[in-house]
Formats: structure tokens, C-alpha cells, sequence
């Protein structure tokens, strides 16, 4: 995110970043980029959501929500503190290749949650569309393991 942040102080200033976001490039790269099986990727995943963000009133709506992301790292103390108080049993799998929320950031769930099972897939930011049934597989299993 980090050639994103001149849009969290102010996005309206630089309207480059929300071009690059909301091109069709960026769009299709948040499927395909860190994955290990481009093959796995319907077309359609990418080319229907650029289609949506394309629609009128959507460069204001994803502005607002590239804006807010500003508001995540703030909350993080409230979020550590119910998961801390609470200790929810926790499955994390999450691509171990993508370039938006890199593998830190499901590690980072021990120091909160310390018996959260953390799987890192070899996948980009979609997972469950190239690890459908190692994902499958570890949903049931946790499942049967929390009943």
C-alpha cells in the first residue's frame, strides 16, 4: 500500500492513484499477481469486476473506501483487545504470495490469537479461487475440530 498513501491523506488530490486502482491492469492483477496457477483464474473474476468498478458512481464509492483504509491500522488496538479478551478459535489461510496483505499480516494473528491455525497458501489474494480444495479441506477439518 505503500505507493498509496499520498490517497490516504487526501485522496482527492491525487487522482493517479485512484486511476492505477481502478484500472483494468490493477484489476486484473489483484487475481493473477503472487499466483501459482494463473490457469486457475476464470477471466470473467477480473473482467466483470472492472465492468462493476467501471459503473457511474463507482470512482466515488472505491475513493471513499481507498480513503478509509486509513481508519484499519487505528482500530487494530480495539480488534487485539476483543481477540485477546475473547480468543476465538481461528482459522487463517491466507496467500502466502499476495502482494496486498503479505504473510505478516496472518502471522501477525499469533500474537493475539496464539493457537490460531495459520495455513499460508501458495496463492496470490484470492486463495479460493486457486486453492479451492486445500481451502475446502482445512474449513471442514477446523470445523469438525469446533463443533
Amino acid at each position: 500500500m505503500d505507493q498509496n498513501r499520498p490517497v490516504l491523506a487526501d485522496p482527492q488530490a491525487h487522482p493517479e492513484v485512484v486511476d492505477a486502482f481502478l484500472s483494468s491492469d490493477a484489476t486484473e492483477q489483484r487475481h493473477t499477481l503472487g499466483t501459482s496457477h494463473p490457469d486457475r483464474y476464470n477471466p470473467d473474476s477480473w473482467t466483470d469486476e472492472f465492468a462493476h468498478l467501471s459503473r457511474p458512481g463507482q470512482r466515488e464509492i472505491q475513493t471513499a473506501l481507498l480513503y478509509d483504509y486509513r481508519t484499519n491500522v487505528a482500530l487494530y488496538p480495539t480488534w487485539q483487545d476483543w481477540l485477546r479478551a475473547h480468543k476465538p478459535p481461528a482459522l487463517i489461510a491466507w496467500g502466502a504470495n499476495d502482494p496486498s496483505f503479505i504473510p505478516a499480516g496472518a502471522i501477525a494473528f499469533r500474537l493475539d490469537l496464539p493457537d490460531a491455525e495459520i495455513h499460508l497458501l501458495d496463492a496470490g489474494h484470492f486463495p479460493l479461487d486457486e486453492k479451492n480444495d486445500e481451502t475446502a479441506r482445512l474449513v471442514l477439518a477446523f470445523m469438525d475440530r469446533h463443533r
